[in-house]
């Protein structure tokens, strides 16, 4: 007796063919399909916001790098160009040599510097904190004894009321010397503090000057 033939029903037949001719339709797309207009235009814009990023970075990170020459000359251009259409042009052309870059690396080198720019910034906010405190009251020179037991504290109590008396003077007799340096003093013993305040753009003053508080 012979064994009756499977019948698939027809909405599954219909169903698994549309299935099987999309997937082909897609992987043929996929091989063979160019990016689209909006694609390219979002790669140019984003190769172009990496050129940006690249002419802010220092020397000494864009050296590593190994640019092409006429990348590395169009960068030294662009910081040469004052005038706003000038650069405007120079970083369209550097957008377009970028096509031809190695974007990776440039990539990695603006992060890193993102970072460490982030981290320092962290670090002078976290000092400039120190100093409020320590000037406001005087339980802050005990802690910052405990935790930092290696710094002066004869020292860091003389900064103390310099910084003080400073601040109770009237604003035109301020020189505001003393509370330089005792930012100067909290970021020396702040491992996580910059040596260079300048890289992050926070002023070696640090952003807040307190008031007068007890002496010390």
């Amino acid at each position: 007796m012979n064994a009756r033939p499977t019948v698939v029903p027809p909405s599954f037949a219909v169903a698994a063919d549309a299935g099987d001719a999309a997937g082909g339709e897609d992987d043929a797309a996929g091989a063979a399909r160019p990016p689209s207009k909006t694609q390219r235009k979002k790669a140019m814009h984003d190769l172009q916001a990496l050129g940006e990023a690249l002419v802010a970075l220092p020397d000494a990170r864009i050296e590593p790098l190994g640019l092409d020459e006429r990348l590395l000359a169009a960068v030294q251009d662009y910081r040469r160009t004052r005038t706003h259409e000038g650069r405007r042009r120079q970083m369209q052309y550097i957008g377009k040599l970028m096509r031809g870059a190695d974007a990776g690396p440039i990539r990695e080198a603006v992060a890193a510097m993102q970072l460490g720019r982030a981290h320092d910034a962290l670090a002078l906010h976290e000092a400039e904190r120190w100093r409020a405190e320590l000037l406001h009251g005087d339980d802050a020179v005990e802690r910052w004894r405990e935790a930092h037991p290696e710094a002066d504290l004869q020292q860091l109590r003389s900064l103390v009321r310099a910084a003080r008396k400073d601040a109770a003077a009237r604003p035109e007799e301020r020189s505001g010397r003393a509370f330089r340096e005792l930012f100067r003093f909290v970021r020396l013993h702040d491992a996580r503090a910059p040596e260079d305040p300048a890289a992050t753009g926070v002023d070696d003053d640090g952003a807040d000057q307190a008031g007068a508080g007890r002496d010390v």
